[in-house]
């Protein structure tokens, strides 16, 4: 089965110029990460005022019906992904590797394939791919996607442990970074 190539946008790579700051929102008040850190967290766009995420459906492997409230009480990272979408098969093992660092009972990737007639690609990609760490979940008719008014690929929403969008992030990036740990260990320092 063949995928885009994992790096085909070698050395796509920027460089913070300073420290991440102002992140005041939720349990992201005490973020900062190091001046000049490699990543791509320098895109990630806090919400001006946390807002309560939707309460949308979306669906598991076996077709289990789920929704957001189902995840409630721990951080959560919702990326809106498809196999055919090369920037989103770059970073799916950043992502993998970055739930491995994490008990799921704190935070957890909710990757949501908006695959439709592709979607019997998604089970062998994760094996081709090796992502043991990530769950498999569809985004129905792209309804979920539609709400979070979410328009471009891939692009992943941080939340809260209460239900609250603390920022997003347009476009691919390599999760498991130091700074988007950082980011992540921020979120789910808001459970207290």
């Amino acid at each position: 089965m063949a995928y885009p190539v994992p790096n085909f946008l070698p050395g796509r790579r920027y460089i913070l110029s300073g420290v991440l700051a102002g992140v005041s929102a939720g349990g992201l008040a005490a973020l900062a990460l190091p001046a000049r850190a490699a990543g791509e967290m320098a895109r990630f766009k806090k919400a001006a005022t946390p807002k309560p995420l939707p309460d949308l459906a979306f669906q598991d492997a076996d077709d289990k019906p789920l929704r957001f409230a189902d995840f409630r009480g721990r951080a959560l990272l919702i990326n809106f992904w498809a196999t055919w979408c090369a920037p989103c098969v770059k970073e799916m093992p950043s992502l993998d590797r970055l739930q491995a660092m994490f008990p799921e009972n704190k935070f957890l990737i909710l990757p949501l394939s908006i695959d439709g007639p592709t979607r019997p690609k998604v089970a062998p990609f994760y094996k081709d791919q090796k992502l043991t760490h990530l769950g498999i979940y569809f985004d129905k008719g792209r309804k979920a996607m539609q709400a979070l008014d979410v328009s471009l690929l891939p692009t992943s929403i941080l939340v809260d442990p209460t239900g609250r969008e603390l920022g997003r992030l347009e476009g691919d990036a390599d999760w498991d970074m130091p700074e988007g740990v950082a980011l992540m260990k921020a979120a789910i320092a808001g459970q207290s």
